[in-house]
């Protein structure tokens, strides 16, 4: 059965893994090297907040790559000098040791902000109870020098974490961050990153589909317009630039699926729309709040809706209702009971969720889309329903997703 890793080193069960990592860590005078599967059917609704507009563009001066091409070996000389790799230190209360992981990251702006994955430089993902961040945090840059980082935040939500390295110990050199809402299936990508240590390595591919909804790693809930990819990444690899043909970054490469726990060619990038959004939380106030509905959702398709009498062929249907939820306080309800059709496990009397705030819901990831592109936490909203076969109007007041 097929697991979901995360890219970056994690428990050493193959020597040549803590063999690379001690030589990257051998002058910082460190010890040994340590570091998740995850897979999810439904939904719970959230969204960053408080609500916040994506930049189009990064603060910096940064501008795309003229021509529409594919040009790899440009994008490489061009975006070299703004990918970093990230060596992160855990310490351990009471212990002589500590573990350490290793990543990729790219800067964002002048500031010497640096976008990575949550589960590089906390130990987020990792099985530990309690979430703590890095003792100590290096950045190395593609010339080799090295400098010291601190971490500003991290969303465990999406799995973005932002460092901050100081430009006067390093010039930074940001990289331009594009749309993830116009990739499309075929186009070419470039990535690059730290893969099992090597720092500053190319690997070309194309986008294998987009829209993926795909587990955080660092949390029960999902992450909604992922990018797949079949470009080689691995370990290493985590926190990295996925960019397209004009050398903007599109995507944070997070996770591979795979059978062996290497590269298989199937990898998930974070769409870049969903780290902005982290970006300026994170930089603004350290953290980022999600509004919380507190509903598990699945797909209503034309099928199921013939089979169980619905009068809507689309929409979200709740599986389950979270007690002491908003949508619990509201009403909503969830299914009766399961029946199975198809192959599928389908909750049956339930409240089908066709529309939020007026927009459309075709099927659950849109539920944690249109929440998360448009409400927050304390917000009320009008949550359309279908009920025995009645539209209703609910109206939702929105809660913080619990951590």
């Amino acid at each position: 059965m097929a697991t979901v890793a995360p890219v970056r080193p994690a428990s050493v069960v193959l020597v040549s893994l803590a063999s690379g990592l001690l030589g990257a860590l051998a002058a910082l005078g460190i010890g040994t090297a340590a570091g998740w599967v995850g897979d999810a059917d439904t939904v719970i609704a959230g969204t960053p907040a408080p609500r916040t507009e994506p930049a189009d563009t990064p603060r910096s001066a940064a501008a795309p790559l003229v021509g529409d091409d594919f040009e790899p070996a440009e994008i490489y000389d061009a975006r070299i000098d703004g990918v970093v790799t990230i060596y992160a230190v855990f310490g351990e209360e009471g212990g002589d040791e500590e573990d350490a992981a290793q990543g990729s990251g790219f800067v964002v702006d002048d500031e010497g902000h640096v976008l990575t994955n949550s589960h590089v430089v906390t130990t987020a993902g990792n099985g530990r109870p309690i979430v703590r961040p890095a003792t100590a945090v290096f950045v190395q840059f593609a010339d080799g020098d090295r400098v010291r980082a601190e971490v500003v935040g991290h969303d465990p939500f999406t799995d973005v974490a932002v460092v901050e390295v100081d430009p006067d110990s390093h010039a930074v050199s940001p990289v331009p961050l594009g749309d993830s809402d116009d990739v499309v299936v075929g186009e070419p990508v470039a990535a690059i990153g730290s893969p099992f240590g090597n720092e500053s390595s190319l690997a070309v591919g194309v986008v294998s589909a987009t829209d993926r909804s795909i587990a955080s790693l660092t949390s029960i809930y999902n992450v909604v317009g992922a990018i797949q990819t079949d470009a080689p990444i691995n370990r290493g690899n985590s926190g990295g630039p996925l960019f397209d043909a004009r050398g903007r970054v599109i995507g944070i490469n997070a996770q591979i699926r795979s059978s062996s726990g290497q590269n298989e060619g199937v990898g998930f990038a974070i769409p870049i729309n969903a780290a902005k959004r982290s970006l300026e939380q994170l930089v603004e106030t350290g953290t980022v709040r999600y509004a919380y509905v507190g509903v598990w959702t699945t797909d209503l398709t034309p099928s199921l809706a013939r089979r169980f009498d619905y009068e809507v062929e689309r929409g979200a249907a709740i599986t389950e209702v979270t007690r002491n939820s908003p949508a619990a306080r509201a009403g909503l309800l969830g299914g009766e009971r399961e029946e199975e059709f198809n192959g599928i496990t389908f909750p049956v009397g339930g409240d089908v969720i066709v529309a939020i705030g007026g927009e459309p819901v075709e099927g659950a990831d849109d539920v944690v889309r249109l929440v998360s592109d448009e409400l927050s936490p304390g917000e009320t909203v009008i949550f359309t329903i279908v009920r025995d076969r009645a539209r209703r109007q609910v109206a939702v007041r929105l809660g913080e997703r619990p951590r």
